[in-house]
C-alpha cells in the first residue's frame, strides 16, 4: 500500500489562511495559530456588527426624524403616536428620507398627522 502524507493539504490550508490576514499587524499576519485565531475572532466581530448597523441606521433615522420635526415644536415620540392614531404606515427610514431630500413633502406629512 502507497503512503499517503497530508503535506499538500497543510500547505494548502497555510496558505489559505496566511492570504485571509494580510494585512494584519505582527503575528497574525505571519504565523498560522495566531492568524488562525485573528480570523476566527474578526468573523464573530463581523457576524455581531452586521446586527449592530441595523440598530445604528434605525438610531440614525430617529435622530434626523427628530431634527426635521424641530421646526414643527413636535417630539418624535409624540409625532410617532399621532402616526400610529392617524393609521398612516410610513415606517422611520421613509420618513427621514423625505425629511432630508424633499422637506416640502414631509411637511406635508406633519401637517397631515397634526390636523
Amino acid at each position: 500500500m502507497t503512503r499517503v502524507k497530508n503535506g499538500l493539504n497543510a500547505l494548502k490550508t497555510r496558505r489559505n489562511i496566511l492570504k485571509q490576514v494580510k494585512g494584519y499587524r505582527l503575528g497574525r499576519s505571519t504565523k498560522e495559530r495566531q492568524a488562525n485565531d485573528a480570523i476566527m475572532h474578526a468573523g464573530q466581530s463581523a457576524f455581531a456588527h452586521r446586527r449592530d448597523k441595523k440598530n445604528d441606521m434605525r438610531h440614525l433615522w430617529t435622530i434626523r426624524l427628530s431634527a426635521a420635526l424641530k421646526p414643527h415644536n413636535i417630539s418624535y415620540s409624540k409625532f410617532i403616536g399621532m402616526m400610529k392614531k392617524a393609521n398612516i404606515a410610513l415606517d422611520r427610514k421613509v420618513l427621514s428620507e423625505l425629511a432630508q431630500t424633499s422637506p416640502e413633502t414631509f411637511n406635508t406629512v406633519v401637517k397631515k398627522v397634526t390636523a
